[in-house]
């Protein structure tokens, strides 16, 4: 059975914003605090080294009913033992990492462009990483920022659940839900800061009131 996913924040590890505290250190002190979904992310990983952080993750989150996605390998996620993986436009079709994960694992795929959707294909895909929304996000390859109306133009051609990502804070959180996200996937946000469960919490408590506020 596919597990539950609650996108509200989606925190997305960094190798280096994770150094200070240690990668499971800083994941755990951020679910602690209401980081809802985890993603590992660390391009550079070689194969071996991301399992081993996959299969640490997947147990020290086991506690907290906190599911962990991979990021770019379906099977590194499958030998951890992870719910799911998230792939790019340029990574393997998220048809191809559906097969390999199976039909209960979660698959994301990233948007760049409101113009990608039309391609998506929605038997295969569980939520959408739409962005970058702000400027100034961690990847030093990413692409233009969309803006809040890209984000708004792609929640609307879309029934897949939508989580902003790309340089989002706890000051812009709250735009982002009212521009129709289901939550939001952050980096820096949460790692880069002193206490990272607070952050979390701060932005938690921020997307909820959001919620609320879009539903009234």
């Amino acid at each position: 059975m596919k597990p539950p996913i609650d996108l509200r924040v989606y925190f997305v590890t960094d190798r280096r914003l994770c150094a200070r505290l240690g990668l499971v250190e800083t994941v755990l002190s951020a679910v602690a605090g209401g980081a809802t979904l985890v993603q590992l992310r660390d391009p550079d990983a070689k194969g071996r080294d991301m399992l081993e952080m996959a299969r640490a993750l997947v147990a020290a989150l086991a506690p907290f009913n906190v599911p962990l996605i991979v990021n770019d390998r379906p099977d590194i996620a499958r030998a951890a033992g992870a719910a799911g993986v998230h792939v790019g436009q340029d990574d393997a079709p998220a048809e191809v990492a559906r097969a390999i994960m199976g039909p209960d694992a979660v698959i994301g795929l990233s948007i760049t462009d409101p113009s990608q959707i039309a391609d998506t294909p929605d038997d295969v895909v569980d939520h959408l990483g739409v962005g970058p929304v702000f400027g100034g996000g961690v990847k030093t390859d990413a692409k233009p920022a969309i803006g809040l109306d890209g984000l708004r133009a792609c929640v609307a051609a879309t029934r897949k659940p939508v989580v902003a990502i790309g340089g989002v804070t706890l000051a812009n959180a709250r735009d982002c839900v009212a521009a129709g996200a289901a939550g939001v996937a952050v980096v820096s946000a949460i790692a880069a800061q002193t206490d990272p469960g607070l952050a979390a919490r701060e932005l938690l408590r921020a997307v909820d009131e959001a919620l609320v506020r879009r539903r009234m």
